[in-house]
């Protein structure tokens, strides 16, 4: 294999596909079409990354449409796609686009109850679902549900085993004896503009998933703004691997890279992408602000390790490049014995941790929650230029964002015009524009909460500088008001302590109608499995055990991992660590912000808990309620007081 998929050339502009398509279908037949003998997307099969044409993504997606139609599906109905992100979950989706459907994503490793819930609420008439433990739950899920027609497996194996279970099943070459026509796709597309293109179920953390209906309309005109979000060329590779669930992924990710013609890289698994990202060497990476948290913490729990000399050497180098960095956020110019020593720096320490991602990405982009000012400095003094962005399912995606040339660090950016937008009088940001979505699938009075007088109330509270760019405090709905009638915003907090030490994975800080603020603290599983084998509380064995099971699946908490994970917490050293990293980040906050009794919990935030999303964003209302009892015995007891 060459050193690159693909290498990098000149920069070209890339030929953007949107313009004058008015449908997801059409845009996707146009870049077909344009684009045909390009490669769409690369997978890897027998140990190669294999190319699949745009013409072959095409022909393939004009078969599943094809098969819907013949399943009887009229323009505008649902179905459901269920597995992990890869070429084919694209297949589906644009197979539907293309028969004037309406896809609707689904998040793997949900209960029964859950699935249930999305196919039934969905009135979902077909679901393409990977995995037998997956189309398992599915079956179960679907008992009584007259409304589904059909049960599509990606396998055919797997429909083979469960055709006697359920009669509904259709094997994959169901949707591939032929190919909807150009005819029959433009009859089914047409004015279907302003109709609904994808539903989005969002992630429940305040109760059930509500389904946002985004339309044709507001993606295409999202995407129409490209060259105003993203600085993009021909030559780019993206590397995929996030939730297609996940608004992000799915239209700015997925929907972005055919609109502009890109190729993309599919991950083997999540526990490849560390390894694959190596051999891939995007150009452009996205990702949610966890993995760029964890990186971080990763580096510096290494760094522990490390000897003496390299400790400080890699310290210089954070100091020079942090001094750059901070210089350039002013507008001022960097002297010359400064940018020797970046130079000095980045050949000894900045450039292996580059290579950790490839070596080419020019720009990393993330949003969904803040990242603290001094990771993202770190990470720009590396040479890893991370662009924060904001936006929401309701709003299409995106709304605002850092981009080349504007960048001000501990900001989401500037908003994307033609949006528009307002703070409101209690500091909620307001938005308004053709990106707004069309409201919640069967839930009026949640449409008319989140949209009045044509403006979106985003939940979000922020402020604008001078100069319009837009800083993000906390959602609305998680201020803390103490008894003293302060309003704190929690995010503050637990970002202040969370990246004093790798050793901590979550902060929940607590303190409505509290006298003072208290918090629990997530330990992170790997560094601490491995800090309490370091000090033989855990045999080494063992820990790297649960470290793979965690490597392959991020999300999984076995009893295993729960077990070992408590034998070291509870180390009188393990808490006076957590201590010291709570002082320092009761150092960076107003004094009425300060952690002044915690506890540290014996397991990480997990799923199964129902404590996280699937895009491990914090339940903090679940937190709330499961945790009533300890948070009431920490501020009725002595034994939880932080030490001076």
């Amino acid at each position: 294999m060459a050193d690159h998929i693909i290498e990098t050339g000149p920069p070209i502009p890339v030929d953007h596909a949107a313009a004058g398509a008015s449908t997801l279908g059409e845009m996707f037949a146009r870049r077909c079409a344009k684009s045909a003998t390009r490669p769409a997307y690369y997978e890897k099969r027998a140990g190669r990354w294999q190319p699949t044409s745009w013409r072959r993504f095409y022909q393939e997606a004009a078969a599943v449409a094809q098969g819907l139609v013949e399943l009887g599906l009229e323009a505008g109905q649902r179905i459901c796609i269920l597995g992990p992100t890869t070429g084919r979950w694209g297949t589906f989706d644009m197979g539907a686009q293309l028969a004037g459907l309406v896809s609707v994503g689904i998040y793997p490793h949900q209960s029964v109850e859950q699935l249930r819930y999305i196919i039934d609420h969905s009135d979902a008439r077909v679901i393409f679902v990977d995995g037998e433990d997956e189309a398992d739950n599915v079956l179960a899920a679907i008992e009584g549900n007259d409304k589904l027609v059909a049960v599509a497996p990606w396998q055919a194996e797997l429909a083979a085993k469960f055709a006697a279970r359920e009669p509904r099943v259709v094997p994959p070459s169901g949707f591939a004896a032929g190919a909807i026509d150009d005819a029959e796709r433009d009859r089914r597309l047409a004015g279907r503009g302003e109709e609904t293109a994808i539903f989005v179920y969002t992630s429940g953390t305040t109760g059930p998933p509500k389904a946002a209906m985004i339309s044709h309309r507001n993606i295409l005109s999202m995407l129409g703004q490209h060259d105003e979000i993203l600085e993009l060329r021909q030559d780019d590779l993206s590397f995929s691997f996030l939730p297609m669930a996940h608004v992000a992924e799915r239209v700015l990710g997925f929907y972005g890279r055919i609109e502009a013609g890109l190729t993309a890289c599919y991950a083997s698994s999540i526990a490849a992408v560390l390894g694959e990202v190596g051999e891939v060497k995007p150009t452009l990476f996205g990702s949610v602000p966890r993995l760029f948290e964890k990186a971080y913490g990763k580096i510096f729990s290494e760094l522990e390790k490390a000897s003496p000399i390299k400790q400080k050497i890699f310290r210089w180098a954070e100091d020079v490049g942090r001094q750059k960095t901070r210089l350039w956020q002013r507008g001022e110019q960097v002297p010359l014995l400064l940018a020797l020593q970046v130079a000095v720096a980045d050949r000894l320490v900045f450039s292996k941790i580059r290579a950790v991602f490839g070596g080419r990405v020019r720009q990393f982009v993330t949003g969904a929650a803040p990242l603290a000012v001094e990771i993202l400095e770190f990470f720009w003094a590396a040479g890893i230029p991370i662009y924060e962005v904001y936006g929401m399912t309701e709003a299409t995606v995106l709304t605002h964002c850092n981009r080349p040339g504007q960048v001000r660090l501990g900001t989401v950016g500037r908003i994307v015009a033609p949006l528009e937008q307002r703070i409101a009088d209690d500091g909620e940001i307001l938005l308004k524009g053709p990106w707004v979505f069309q409201g919640y699938f069967k839930n009026d009075e949640a449409t008319a909460a989140a949209i009045i007088d044509g403006w979106l109330h985003t939940g979000d509270i922020g402020t604008l500088d001078a100069d319009g760019y837009l800083k993000i405090t906390d959602r609305k709905k998680h201020l803390i008001i103490t008894a003293g009638g302060k309003n704190l915003t929690p995010a503050t907090i637990e970002n202040a302590i969370k990246n004093e030490d790798p050793l901590i994975s979550q902060v929940h800080a607590h303190g409505d109608k509290r006298p003072y603020i208290s918090a629990l603290i997530a330990p992170s599983p790997i560094e601490t499995l491995e800090w309490g084998a370091a000090r033989q509380l855990i045999g080494g064995a063992e820990v790297k055990a649960l470290s793979d099971e965690l490597v392959a699946n991020p999300s999984a908490r076995s009893d295993a991992l729960n077990a070992a994970m408590a034998k070291v917490v509870v180390h009188p050293e393990f808490g006076k660590r957590i201590g010291e990293a709570v002082r320092r980040g009761n150092g960076k906050l107003a004094r009425v912000e300060n952690v002044r009794r915690f506890r540290v919990l014996e397991r990480d935030f997990s799923q199964e808990e129902g404590e996280l999303t699937p895009t491990m964003k914090v339940k903090r209302r679940e937190l709330e309620h499961k945790f009533a009892p300890l948070f009431d015995r920490i501020y009725d007891e002595d034994d939880f007081a932080l030490q001076a």
